[in-house]
C-alpha cells in the first residue's frame, strides 16, 4: 500500500450533482456507472484545463473528487463558481488516500472494511485507489505511484500549468472515458471538439527517460527541455512533472505531437529519450 499524501478528497453532493457535473466536465457523467471512476478535466471557456482529477460516482446525487492538493483551492473554486444556481454542495473530506497495485484482482477487496472504499483505475492496469477513514500501514513511497502515472501516460497537472493546455495536449482523449465527444455541451467543449474534428491540436504529452549516475536537481515544472538538432540544441516543450529514481530521470513534457520519436533530449546535462506509452496518440 502507498500513502498518497499528495491527493485530497472532495465530496460533491446534491440532487443536481450529476446534471451539474455533466455540464462542466469532459467525461460523460451520466454514462459513468455507479461504483466506477474516470479521469476527467474541468476547463475554462477557452478549453484550457483548470482542474484534472479522478471522479468516482457513488450515485447520481453523490460523487467523490480525488484531486492533487497542489491544485487546491483554485481548481475547486473554478468549479464551484458555476454551481450558484444548482443544488449541489462541495465538502473537503478528511479521508486518507492510498494507492495499491494488486496482481490478484479480488484480493484487495477482501481487505476492505466499512471504513474504506476501493476504486479500480483503468481496466488495463491493476491499480486501485483506496479511500480510508483510518490510517493504513504503507510500505511504499508515493514516488512509486507517480512513476506508474508517468510510465502509463497519466498526466500529472500541477498549479504551474493550470490553464495552459487543452485536454488533448495532455492525451486525455487516449485515456478511457476521460473525454466524451458525444455528450452535450460543457465548459470549453467547443475548443475540445474543434481540436478533434478539425485537427486544431498540435501538441501531445510525452514521457522522457534517461540514465543518471548521481543525485541531481530536478527541472522546474513549467520549464522547457532541450532537443538535439544536428550539432545544436534547442529549447522546446513544457515540463508537466519530473522525478528521479536512483538510476533514472523521468519527465512528463508537452511537445509538438509530430516530434520524431528518435529525437534526443537533455535536461541539466542528462540525455533523455522518448519512453513508449501504452496507447496510441492517433486516438
Amino acid at each position: 500500500m502507498i500513502h498518497l499524501k499528495q491527493y485530497k478528497v472532495v465530496e460533491i453532493a446534491g440532487i443536481d450533482a450529476q446534471k451539474f457535473l455533466q455540464g462542466q466536465l469532459t467525461c460523460d457523467v451520466v454514462k459513468l456507472e455507479s461504483g466506477k471512476q474516470t479521469l476527467t478535466a474541468h476547463c475554462d471557456p477557452k478549453g484550457k484545463v483548470s482542474g484534472l482529477f479522478r471522479l468516482y460516482k457513488v450515485s447520481e446525487e453523490y460523487f467523490l473528487m480525488i484531486i492533487h492538493q497542489n491544485l487546491l483551492p483554485e481548481s475547486l473554486d473554478q468549479l464551484k463558481k458555476y454551481a450558484i444556481f444548482s443544488k449541489v454542495t462541495f465538502t473537503e473530506k478528511e479521508a486518507l488516500v492510498y494507492g495499491k497495485v494488486d496482481e490478484t484482482s479480488g484480493d484487495i477487496f477482501a481487505k476492505i472494511n466499512e471504513n474504506m472504499t476501493a476504486i479500480k483505475l483503468e481496466e488495463n492496469t491493476n491499480r486501485y485507489l483506496v479511500l480510508s477513514d483510518e490510517s493504513i500501514e504503507a510500505s511504499q513511497n508515493s514516488d512509486d505511484w507517480d512513476l506508474l502515472d508517468i510510465q502509463q501516460g497519466i498526466p500529472v497537472l500541477l498549479q504551474q500549468n493550470r490553464l495552459n493546455f487543452i485536454p488533448q495536449a495532455l492525451n486525455l482523449q487516449c485515456i478511457e472515458q476521460a473525454i466524451s465527444f458525444k455528450k452535450g455541451c460543457y465548459i470549453g467543449q467547443e475548443t475540445v471538439a474543434r481540436a478533434k474534428f478539425r485537427g486544431a491540436n498540435k501538441r501531445a504529452m510525452f514521457t522522457l527517460c534517461g540514465d543518471i549516475s548521481s543525485e541531481m536537481n530536478l527541472p522546474k515544472i513549467g520549464s522547457a527541455v532541450e532537443m538535439q538538432l544536428a550539432e545544436n540544441w534547442k529549447s522546446t516543450g513544457t515540463i508537466l512533472y519530473a522525478m528521479a529514481t536512483k538510476q533514472q530521470l523521468w519527465v512528463q513534457v508537452v511537445l509538438n505531437k509530430e516530434i520524431d520519436p528518435d529525437t534526443t533530449f537533455r535536461i541539466n546535462g542528462v540525455n533523455l529519450a522518448i519512453y513508449p506509452l501504452p496507447y496510441s496518440l492517433e486516438n
